[in-house]
């Protein structure tokens, strides 16, 4: 399986869209509500969710709140890291790709810890940054060795603007079909290059699930454990990977799934 590249109008550049703007539209208020309990439905074999992150922060940045609200109704999670990231800081020697090969799962661990998931499930597939879409039919046939029929699997858009992301979707879609699992798509990316009432959104498929100020709180606070992507860095005068307009975009009182 080979996933479409990525077309030209879902670029990530600049600053994005800004958030203002997403905020005065009444689209996002007006989508319908679901829970926790009908994102990732109660089963006679322990309904589990199962999280394919195409990047070590990828899993807080599109669902740290349902995370916390999952380990509060006791579901059992799988948390899937596809890669471990080491491809976010090119020509860095403050960030070479050993160091962070080592330091991202770290932080994907302390963030989860925040969130209440001390000892999570973790499977890590450690296959190349930046080329997850060379490897989509390995990743699907990967995927089908860990699911189980009844699981709910989210993961990234498959229309997110990323090409890692996008190739995740897709290989997801697929494995879920073949497994008779249910898929549930977040976007991240789409928020930057998207606008409000964008008809390359999937509005009609849309939810938002509502999340407590706690909730909320712990949220921002698991993100501040990616050091490595927050940060500017000095040995390439690169600006951070998630720059605080980005995670503006992504710290609301909701979360939006496309289930």
């Amino acid at each position: 399986m080979q996933a479409p590249t990525t077309p030209g109008e879902r670029r990530i550049e600049g600053a994005g869209t800004p958030d203002q703007l997403w905020q005065d539209w009444g689209g996002l208020a007006a989508l319908p509500a679901i829970s926790a309990q009908q994102l990732v439905p109660a089963g006679p074999d322990r309904a589990r969710a199962v999280i394919v992150a195409p990047h070590p922060d990828d899993e807080v940045l599109a669902c740290g709140g349902l995370l916390q609200l999952l380990a509060g109704l006791g579901r059992e999670v799988l948390l899937v890291a596809v890669t471990d990231g080491d491809a976010s800081h090119p020509g860095s020697t403050l960030w070479p790709r050993e160091r962070l090969r080592q330091v991202r799962p770290q932080e994907s661990a302390q963030a989860l810890a925040a969130l209440g998931w001390q000892q999570p499930a973790w499977q890590r597939l450690q296959l190349p940054d930046g080329a997850v879409q060379a490897h989509a039919t390995l990743l699907r046939a990967m995927l089908e060795t860990l699911l189980r029929p009844g699981d709910t699997l989210l993961t990234t858009w498959r229309l997110d603007g990323h090409p890692d992301h996008e190739a995740c979707g897709w290989a997801s879609a697929a494995a879920a079909s073949s497994c008779g699992a249910r898929l549930v798509e977040m976007p991240v990316w789409g928020w930057h290059w998207a606008a409000p009432g964008d008809a390359r959104v999937p509005w009609h498929r849309a939810h938002r699930l509502a999340l407590p100020p706690e909730v909320l709180a712990r949220k921002r606070a698991a993100l501040a454990c990616f050091a490595s992507q927050l940060q500017p860095d000095p040995s390439t005068g690169q600006d951070a990977i998630v720059s605080p307009a980005a995670l503006q975009r992504l710290l609301h009182p909701y979360e939006i799934y496309f289930s």
